[in-house]
Order: structure tokens, then C-alpha cells, then sequence
């Protein structure tokens, strides 16, 4: 399962009121290889797809491919605003290590890493 926070919905519904042609899909949580952590996440607006795995969350729709699933499961969504910018950020139980930057991020099964 993979959940957002109020503040995560308030703003996925932002966007969607001002992009109606975004509505009919949900919001895409995935990962992909890459960033000095060895996975970078991928939060996109999208439709579903065939082999989506889909959760409801505070009415929004969250939408994760297979193969990304297990780098994101347990997740949480939130929308943070500071002083050093202003985005979405994921809380993931799977991490075992991230770089500085927070950009990218390791899992503890290093095979898994090199399978995506």
C-alpha cells in the first residue's frame, strides 16, 4: 500500500483542478535506476495502466507499476513547503541508505538494485 498525506492530496488536487485533462488518472508513484544512492523515485501525473497496482488515498488515486512496487511499499506520500523549496517527498520504509541530497536512495537486497 502506498498512502499520502492531507497535504499531498490538497495539492494533487490543485493540479488537477487547474489541468482537467490530467484528471481521469491518478497520481504515479515508481522508482527507476539511477542518482549515486543507486534508485531515484518517479512521481509523475498519469492513467492507468494495465499492470498498475491502484490505492485510494484521501480520495486521489495512486497508481505503481509492478516492478516498482516493492521499493515503495508501506511509502507515504507528503507535500513539504520550506525555506529550500517546496515539493513532493517520500517516506519510505525501505530505505537503508540515501545520498545527502536526498535525491536517491538504496534498499538493503543489493540484487534487487541491479534487477531494475
Amino acid at each position: 500500500m502506498i498512502t499520502i498525506t492531507d497535504k499531498a492530496a490538497e495539492k494533487v488536487r490543485e493540479f488537477l483542478d487547474s489541468n482537467p485533462q490530467e484528471g481521469d488518472g491518478g497520481l504515479r508513484v515508481g522508482v527507476r535506476g539511477g542518482g549515486c544512492s543507486g534508485f531515484q523515485y518517479v512521481l509523475a501525473f498519469d492513467s492507468k495502466r494495465d499492470d498498475d497496482m491502484a490505492f485510494n488515498s484521501h480520495e486521489i488515486t495512486v497508481l505503481c507499476d509492478r516492478q516498482s512496487f516493492p521499493y515503495v511499499t508501506g511509502s507515504t506520500i507528503d507535500y513539504v513547503d520550506a525555506m529550500t523549496g517546496a515539493g513532493f517527498k517520500v517516506e519510505n520504509p525501505n530505505v537503508v541508505a540515501a545520498c545527502g541530497c536526498g535525491s536517491s536512495f538504496r534498499v538493503e537486497d543489493e540484487e534487487a538494485v541491479s534487477a531494475v
